[in-house]
């Protein structure tokens, strides 16, 4: 199944300037950003995830630029893509992640965690049985999620972990 959306530019790459070319990545490590089949995998699970956030009356009111979300889909498929060995495209239009700090004004609690981690997991299990994903692939998508969605959560004080104050 293809998944599509309403952007203007739909091809598999449109987050890539230049797709073929991919740069200092090394395409004959197994990755998982090679083993998915690369940029198109990651771009269908953003859509998927996004879908899901778009209806989502506690997650969409955190993206300022909303009910357009081309911007943030772009940002975390780059992310993703870069995360998963990838092009550093990312990187190299933003810098270092530090995904703490990039969430920061936003209030991330438990809700919000959850509510990230059901269309996230939609996504992925979408997208994995959409798709010819080889074996394991889900679990190890998740096995990064769940922890990543934890670490985001900003309501807790410090130390960073999820028990103690409630914002």
């Amino acid at each position: 199944m293809v998944v599509t959306t309403n952007s203007r530019n739909d091809s598999p790459s449109r987050f890539v300037e230049n797709p073929p070319s991919v740069g200092a990545v090394d395409n004959t490590a197994p990755t998982l950003f090679f083993r998915v089949g690369g940029m198109p995998f990651f771009e269908a699970l953003v859509d998927v995830f996004y879908e899901g956030v778009a209806g989502d009356e506690v997650l969409l009111p955190l993206y300022p630029e909303q009910p357009d979300l081309v911007g943030a889909r772009r940002r975390l498929t780059l992310f993703l893509a870069q995360y998963w060995g990838g092009p550093t495209t990312y990187m190299e239009e933003r810098g270092h992640p530090r995904l703490r700090m990039r969430h920061f004004p936003f209030h991330v609690g438990a809700l919000e965690r959850d509510r990230w981690l059901v269309h996230m997991a939609a996504a992925v299990e979408r997208t994995c049985a959409d798709r010819d994903t080889p074996d394991g692939v889900a679990d190890e998508l998740m096995a990064y999620f769940v922890p990543a969605a934890e670490h985001l959560r900003n309501d807790t004080g410090l130390p960073i972990s999820s028990t103690g104050s409630q914002r």
